[in-house]
């Protein structure tokens, strides 16, 4: 077996249901699910009529790049969405069957290891393994898909001090320079912060200088609740980079369109990274269902479902601040779905503590902000915090936030 998998940690609903593995929940309370970030919303119907209505193509095999229409409406979106002058549908869009399994396998596409074909690697580091940077707390696959393709994740905290999304002006010039690819989450899983144009410029300056790829996952990029996020791609042609050198990003209709089921999303950018990652996916044989193409064209063309959709968790969040903004440190993110929550001191400030009091008390299932993070010199950056994500429904999260303020007064 790889040896590699023996470095790997436990996923976070692993770890948390061995913490809960001898506790009950509360007696008398239905379970109310805000722990794992999977929609709950009712998705398109028009996007399952699709679906139904082309069973009959799942006999056929589907191509590795997917249909040209798919790509073209992609394309037609990227455009649309982030005032693109042109994307090219051939070169510049790949679709995949999710972005979980896509940016794992992107990884292993990109890690180079031959220090002599190795731009970002300098001589002073060529017997160093190569760096994947990413911001910490983090989606655990950035992580293990770094480990298994060799190389060292290098962890970026995102802290109250630095507005959640990581100071990347602290990171050393040694570490640059055996950076191979650098991971961004915005908005962010799970602290809901926001990239700024500054901020893209100066991780956008820093891969010209040092040769690395920027892999932007955007899959939060349409639940926002005042001003579209910038995203990366937009950034570049707003610095004149038509081309989008070095730069690719990860969309996904799980959240935007409450499809998780369909593992249906795209990765888009660079040309010429994108060239090399298609022929990477055509040995791996992982290609989107021709069924799941098709509805997938009918749900990136629609933007009635994506404003409802919206509405419903600007709902929730108006009704989380509103009944417990004074009860718990409650920060309203800048898009996504999650809450990132300053534990009570009330529980120690232990994350732990309190995701096991949510359950034993009030049978809400909520996540430790630990085990989202890793510690490093000492510090864990999501030690006292807890994601809560506001998936279940306006009804359920009523219901959730009387248990919470019972428990809390008790």
């Amino acid at each position: 077996m790889n040896h590699n998998l023996a470095h790997l940690h436990p996923y976070p609903f692993a770890k948390m249901a061995t913490l809960l593995a001898d506790s009950i929940p509360a007696d008398g309370y239905s379970e109310i699910k805000l722990g794992i970030g999977e929609p709950k919303h009712e998705p398109p119907a028009f996007v399952l009529d699709v679906l139904r209505e082309n069973l009959d193509k799942i006999s056929r095999y589907p191509t590795t790049n997917g249909m040209f229409e798919l790509r073209q409406t992609i394309a037609h979106w990227l455009e649309k969405r982030f005032f693109l002058s042109h994307v090219d549908a051939n070169t510049q869009v790949l679709p995949v069957m999710g972005t979980r399994e896509a940016i794992f396998s992107f990884v292993q596409a990109v890690i180079n290891h031959d220090t002599a074909d190795n731009e970002s690697t300098s001589s002073s580091a060529s017997n160093a393994s190569p760096l994947v940077v990413m911001p910490n707390p983090f989606y655990q696959i950035y992580e293990g898909a770094a480990i298994l393709a060799q190389a060292t994740p290098h962890f970026v905290p995102c802290t109250l001090d630095n507005d959640f999304k990581g100071d990347y002006r602290a990171v050393p010039k040694d570490v640059w320079a055996r950076t191979q690819l650098v991971f961004v989450c915005s908005p962010n899983n799970p602290t809901g912060s926001v990239m700024t144009m500054e901020d893209w410029e100066y991780l956008i300056r820093l891969s010209d200088q040092y040769g690395f790829v920027i892999a932007s996952d955007e899959c939060y990029s349409e639940l926002y609740f005042d001003t579209a996020p910038i995203g990366l791609l937009q950034a570049c042609a707003n610095l004149g980079r038509r081309n989008f050198k070095n730069c690719i990003v990860f969309h996904s209709l799980s959240k935007r369109s409450n499809l998780p089921g369909l593992r249906s999303g795209f990765v888009a950018g660079d040309a010429k990274i994108l060239q090399s990652y298609f022929q990477y996916r055509t040995y791996q044989g992982c290609a989107m269902p021709i069924p799941h193409q098709l509805a997938s064209i009918a749900a990136w063309q629609d933007e009635k479902h994506v404003a409802h959709n919206r509405a419903l968790y600007q709902e929730k969040f108006a009704l989380w601040m509103s009944e417990l903004g004074e009860l718990l440190d409650l920060r309203m993110p800048e898009a996504g779905f999650y809450f990132w929550i300053k534990v009570p001191e009330l529980f120690d400030g232990d994350d732990e503590v309190f995701v096991k009091a949510l359950y034993e008390q009030a049978n809400i299932h909520a996540l430790a902000g630990r085990y989202l993070s890793r510690e490093v010199d000492g510090n864990n950056p999501g030690k006292g915090y807890v994601r809560v994500a506001l998936v279940a429904s306006v009804e359920e999260s009523r219901e959730a936030i009387s248990r919470i303020r019972k428990l809390l007064a008790a």
